[in-house]
């Protein structure tokens, strides 16, 4: 599994972006605490960016590598998965 995560950026781009995007949440967070706005601002628009942009690449991972090495590629994908999830639910249960 090691080998196939290290290898294809499909495989740790989405988890990237994840990491990307819940790094921007907390960081918003901090600088300005939990307020509502009106208007969406740049944290935001990177938020939603990074999440979106996950779909294609996670969905051309599992074409590719799940007919190839389900096993391994099973494992990655539920990582992928559980980090948007995670970022998800942070973003629900912090806002």
């Amino acid at each position: 599994m090691r080998s196939l995560f290290v290898r294809n950026p499909s495989a740790y781009v989405p988890i990237a972006l994840s990491s990307l995007a819940l790094a921007v949440l907390l960081a918003h967070l901090a600088r300005n605490g939990i307020v509502h706005e009106t208007d969406e601002g740049t944290a935001a628009h990177v938020f939603q960016l990074a999440m979106v942009l996950q779909v294609p690449i996670v969905a051309f991972f599992a074409i590719k590598w799940m007919p190839r090495a389900a096993a391994a590629a099973g494992g990655i994908l539920a990582l992928q998965i559980g980090a948007a999830f995670v970022t998800c639910a942070a973003v629900f249960f912090l806002t």
